[in-house]
């Protein structure tokens, strides 16, 4: 029976039971509730973790292609909904859930979402005061992003018209709630970022749950609002709520209505400050008039416009005694000037080129009678030596030498001069040098020195 049966491998049968599961309805796109324990981020960026309850647990991963877009950062002993697949891993023959969307389990996760991605944005500079713009004091239109069937609506419109009727108001509605909230603020930025129509942003929503107001908490929202190049406010809930949005923005605004008073001045306070104005100015004018007219009084009775002439004889007076003064430092500077050039002279006769042409001459001569006398010495000298080698050279010369019987013996090619008879042998041609002449001899026999 069993030579019959098919025999399958471990691979096989765990391939046939992943396509099993693969293609179950239900286990192909579930959600699931649990606890994370067991948690590793990869290197590679996958996430491995274990969901658990009180009754059981599975092993599950999250490839890093999905963990990309979580809104927050799995830790050990989170809760959290999971949705993926159940299939089986063929080489170890395990089952387990394979996560593609993850979100926090209740409002605790919730705040711990608000915080991870608070303190990642934080420590990114993307709350930086010095990143943020000033908000421009007279707008020349403004744009809000909101409901525009919601309350905050109403109330801001309300209050621009109010306190700036002349200032064009520009709504772009988004959804502020749900799924495709935070798509939908961020396109609507920007539009109005690409449109460059408003001089101000308002984006903002009324309050409400933190859930409800979560689509503001969102990375991507908060990114687009920073790298907007208009002005943006946030105006989200109520005072005492605080969303992403609020950190990345410009100014937070702590409600919509506060959003609007915040983006342009009252009419009727321009009003007032300009009154103030042009009564400080009116009053400064007076004021400056006043003093010059005091000056010019002042400037009539002044000595120089009641008696002129005595101005004009003091300067005289003045300048007769300056002149006086001259004439004195002029004598006296000629005097020193002289005195000075008495002594210049005194030392240019000292450095005269004619007396130091006298002493150098001396001092030729002199010089010239000694290398005379030593030119002379040297010579004598010289010819001394030269006489003493001479007759040392002739004493030493081989020619003389010769002439007194003696000779050179060379080989046949007169390289090498033969000092013994071990250089030749019977029958080799020599040459004998002697001091008259050459011999061609040939070698007959040898005899050594006993």
């Amino acid at each position: 029976m069993a030579s019959e049966a098919r025999i399958f491998s471990i691979k096989e049968i765990n391939r046939y039971i992943r396509m099993k599961l693969e293609s179950d309805e239900l286990l192909g796109d579930i959600w699931l509730r649990g606890e994370i324990s067991n948690f590793t981020h990869h290197s590679s960026g996958h996430m491995y973790f274990t969901l658990k309850d009180k009754d059981s647990r599975l092993k599950c991963i999250m490839f890093a292609s999905h963990n990309q877009r979580l809104p927050f950062m799995p830790k050990e002993g989170a809760k959290v909904l999971a949705r993926g697949n159940v299939s089986v891993y063929e080489r170890d023959g395990n089952y387990q859930f394979y996560v593609t969307q993850m979100q926090p389990d209740g409002i605790g996760s919730l705040y711990l979402a608000f915080e991870q991605l608070k303190r990642k944005l934080e420590e990114e500079g993307l709350f930086d005061p010095m990143r943020k713009r000033p908000i421009p004091r007279f707008p020349k239109a403004i744009g809000v992003i909101t409901s525009p069937t919601g309350a905050a609506v109403r109330d801001i419109l309300i209050t621009l018209q109010r306190r700036h009727p002349s200032v064009p108001v520009l709504l772009f509605p988004v959804s502020v709630q749900g799924r495709g909230a935070a798509p939908s603020i961020v396109r609507a930025i920007e539009t109005m970022n690409r449109l460059a129509e408003v001089d101000v942003l308002i984006v903002g929503r009324g309050g409400g749950s933190l859930e409800e107001l979560w689509a503001f908490n969102e990375e991507a929202v908060a990114r687009t609002i920073a790298a907007s190049a208009i002005p943006v406010i946030s105006a989200v809930g109520h005072e005492t709520d605080y969303t992403i949005a609020d950190f990345a923005a410009d100014l937070r605004a702590a409600t919509p209505t506060a959003a609007a008073e915040l983006a342009v001045p009252h009419m009727l306070e321009l009003q007032g400050q300009i009154g103030q104005l042009r009564a400080r100015m009116a009053k400064s004018l007076q004021t400056a008039v006043d003093r010059r007219k005091e000056r010019l009084l002042r400037a009539r009775r002044s000595p120089v416009f009641v008696s002129p002439r005595k101005m004009l004889l003091q300067h005289a007076q003045r300048l007769d005694r300056l002149t006086e003064r001259l004439e004195h430092r002029t004598v006296r500077l000629s005097e020193r000037n002289r005195e000075r050039l008495l002594r210049l002279q005194g030392a240019l006769q000292a450095v005269h080129p004619g007396t130091k042409t006298a002493a150098e001459a001396k001092r030729l001569q002199a010089a010239a009678k000694r290398l005379e006398s030593a030119m002379l010495a040297g010579m004598k000298e010289r010819r001394l030596n030269l006489l003493s080698g001479m007759r040392q050279l002739d004493a030493l010369s081989p020619l003389k030498v010769m002439s007194r019987g003696y000779s050179l013996v060379y080989d046949e090619r007169e390289k090498r001069l033969i000092k013994s008879i071990e250089q030749v042998q019977p029958g080799d041609r020599v040459k004998v040098k002697l001091s008259d002449g050459q011999l061609d001899c040939q070698v007959w026999g040898m005899k050594g020195e006993a």
